[in-house]
């Protein structure tokens, strides 16, 4: 196989919808046409000021990452709005310059404006960045204010280029990544089933196969989340079910879904013959229905129950095949997106408000990483001030920021250590580093949603390119960089640990808050009899809050967490997993049944609606509780012959394991 074909194939398995590819293709492509527009401005005879260049990256990087907005004209508009508060600050930057007193705490201003900025939403955030990066490389570059009439034509340059290359050279096109998260699912699916006729062929599984039939079902559910993300969903989310073309093509994704897990619960309880997954793998359903019929299968209750599974995942594959089919020829031309923009929220300037304490924490940390920062020096004190600044994005709870400081003082300490070399050994040669700088930032930008230590290591490696074309590369300068990240960092873990304090179980309290919310809704809508549509919608909200409860529990799993905290972390959570797991089915099998729950179906399902109310108010206290890891697996439960009484069953026994000396 050619090595351009393996690297697509390692794109697509990895970026299924080569979504983070494109951002990173446009970060680097905008930053490289506009460094080389103004290249040869500065060529044809007017000379650029250095703070020209330095803006334009930086809008540049900017504008392709921070600007979040839907359509091309409203992208447009804050980019110029962004350019507008750039060109302010780097102004401001240069009268101040004088006043170092002046300037130094005028920094805080801008930092504290910025953040408290984002109670406007996406916009508002972009044009923080924008301002607050350029008042930054104001400070580095320090330009008089006799360059900044030349300065302008850096962020212009950065504007104009950055919406050709995001309206024109790699657009967004919701059908065409919704169409290649499709076509990713499928081949999802045909790696659980080529899996699982290996385990079949065989005979038998340890727990190493366990851990990646596993895998493969995260794998799964990730680029099915993604698939999701791709629908056109109105402004408040929900799919209405008179919109059919939508609603068929969401129910198409949730069935293939729901059936590639429940083949893989029941392959793990009984592995299926390989003959019949091998049918599967083929695409040949009339034999692989003929096997599950024959009496070898059907008359055992555990084969009969895995083949049935995977007769269900085949029907789903036969329906996502078509879907994608039809996706190839129309374009998804019958779905539309909706032209109503979400309703603006009003402003909250409270305290209550998470944006507005953020704001706080984040001044507040830069004021300390500002102090600390120019008692180690005068000139490069604003690499802490950055640290601590970009620390809180992203992170929801005090131990999310001190991941994210770890992250970035490593990914900072790592890139210098391998930059130095790199660039000692090439020297001041353009024709080099110019195209490891430019791979450097498209590999950081890659990597940026996955690891932000992995996009802080490129662009440390980057810098330490530049330092060396420009010739300013010391081995003391880049200690001096090593140390002020490190304050940075520093404060703005203090910082999250004193001043209004998420704390990780608070975070994690929240999340489970929405879970058991989500379970009691879904649950209580097939006791109700509601349409099977809308028990789908509570069935993905529901899928979805577990997701955030694995998010925000995270930071109890870390490496620097007690040592054995990450299995019970795991444990706890392969609970809410397999209850998340049992909701679903019970939903669909309810569904599918066309009819209320009666009889001890319903008295089930009434106990486990109050068995809810009584655990969510202890939230996370259920992460504390030790658990035998070598417990027997309970007994072996059918999901299709009578489902509805066993995943009511199912729901109320993981509920149970969440507080076990009390059940």
């Amino acid at each position: 196989m050619p090595i351009s074909a393996k690297i697509r194939d390692w794109l697509l398995a990895n970026d299924p919808a080569l979504s983070r590819f494109r951002m990173a293709a446009r970060v680097t492509l905008t930053v490289v046409a506009t460094v080389a527009c103004l290249a040869l401005i500065h060529m044809a005879g007017l000379a650029m000021p250095p703070i020209a260049y330095g803006l334009a990256i930086i809008l540049s990087i900017e504008g392709g990452v921070a600007v979040r907005d839907r359509l091309p004209e409203e992208q447009l508009k804050t980019r110029l709005i962004g350019g507008v508060a750039s060109l302010a600050c780097v102004g401001l930057a240069a009268a101040l310059e004088d006043w170092r007193y002046v300037s130094d705490p005028m920094f805080l201003v801008i930092i504290a404006g910025a953040t408290v900025g984002r109670v406007y939403g996406p916009r508002g955030f972009a044009v923080g960045m924008f301002a607050f990066t350029s008042y930054f490389m104001g400070a580095y570059l320090r330009p008089n204010l006799g360059d900044l009439p030349l300065a302008v034509i850096g962020p212009a340059t950065a504007i104009a280029t950055g919406h050709l290359v995001r309206t024109y050279l790699l657009p967004d096109d919701w059908r065409r990544d919704l169409l290649q998260s499709l076509v990713a699912i499928q081949g999802r699916v045909g790696d659980i089933l080529m899996k699982l006729a290996a385990l079949s062929a065989g005979k038998a599984w340890n727990d190493a196969d366990r851990r990646a039939l596993r895998q493969l079902e995260e794998r799964l559910k990730d680029v099915v989340l993604m698939a999701e993300g791709f629908l056109p969903r109105p402004p408040d989310g929900a799919i209405e079910a008179e919109d059919e073309p939508l609603t068929a093509l969401a129910m198409k994704i949730f069935d293939v879904h729901l059936a590639a897990e429940s083949a893989i619960v029941l392959s793990l309880e009984a592995l299926p013959p390989f003959v019949l997954v091998h049918a599967l793998i083929e695409n040949d359903q009339a034999l692989a229905e003929k096997i599950a019929e024959s009496p070898a299968v059907a008359g055992d209750e555990r084969s009969a129950e895995t083949a049935r599974a995977l007769i269900w995942l085949q029907k789903a594959r036969t329906a996502l095949a078509d879907l994608v089919g039809e996706g190839r020829v129309t374009g998804f031309r019958t779905i539309e997106r909706s032209a109503a923009a979400p309703p603006a929220a009003k402003p909250d300037f409270s305290l209550k408000n998470p944006v507005m304490r953020s704001a706080v924490q984040i001044t507040i940390a830069s004021s300390l990483a500002m102090v600390f920062g120019l008692m180690l020096s005068r000139d490069r004190w604003f690499w802490a001030v950055m640290t601590a600044f970009l620390i809180f994005t992203n992170t929801k709870s005090r131990g999310d920021t001190a991941i994210r400081a770890l992250q970035r003082s490593t990914g900072t300490f790592l890139g210098i250590g391998i930059g130095l070399v790199v660039a000692t050994f090439i020297g001041p040669q353009p024709l080099v580093s110019v195209p490891l700088i430019a791979l450097s930032i498209f590999l950081g930008f890659y990597f940026l949603q996955v690891s932000y230590a992995s996009m802080t290591f490129f662009i440390s490696i980057v810098l330490c390119l530049i330092y060396g074309l420009t010739g300013t590369l010391t081995v003391d300068l880049l200690k001096l960089r090593i140390e002020e990240t490190l304050i940075g960092a520093a404060a703005g873990t203090i910082v999250a640990f004193l001043v209004f304090p998420a704390p990780t179980r608070s975070t994690l309290d929240q999340a489970l808050g929405r879970w058991y919310g989500g379970l009691k809704d879904l649950l209580s809508a097939v006791k109700e009899g509601r349409s099977g549509f809308e028990a789908i919608e509570l069935s993905r909200k529901l899928d979805a809050a577990y997701r955030d409860v694995t998010v925000a529990a995270r930071p109890l799993g870390t490496s620097w967490s007690i040592v054995t905290r990450p299995g019970q972390v795991r444990q706890t959570l392969g609970i809410f997993l397999g209850a998340t797991y049992w909701a679903r089915i019970f939903a669909r099998n309810a569904v599918e049944a066309g009819q209320r729950p009666e009889g001890e179906v319903l008295a089930a399902l009434e106990e486990i609606l109050r068995n809810i109310e009584a655990l969510a108010p202890r939230g996370s206290e259920c992460f504390a509780v030790r658990r035998n890891l070598n417990r027997a697996a309970g007994r072996y439960l059918p999901i299709f012959k009578h489902g509805s009484r066993v995943g009511v069953e199912m729901i109320g026994t993981m509920l149970g394991r969440l507080y076990p000396a009390v059940a």
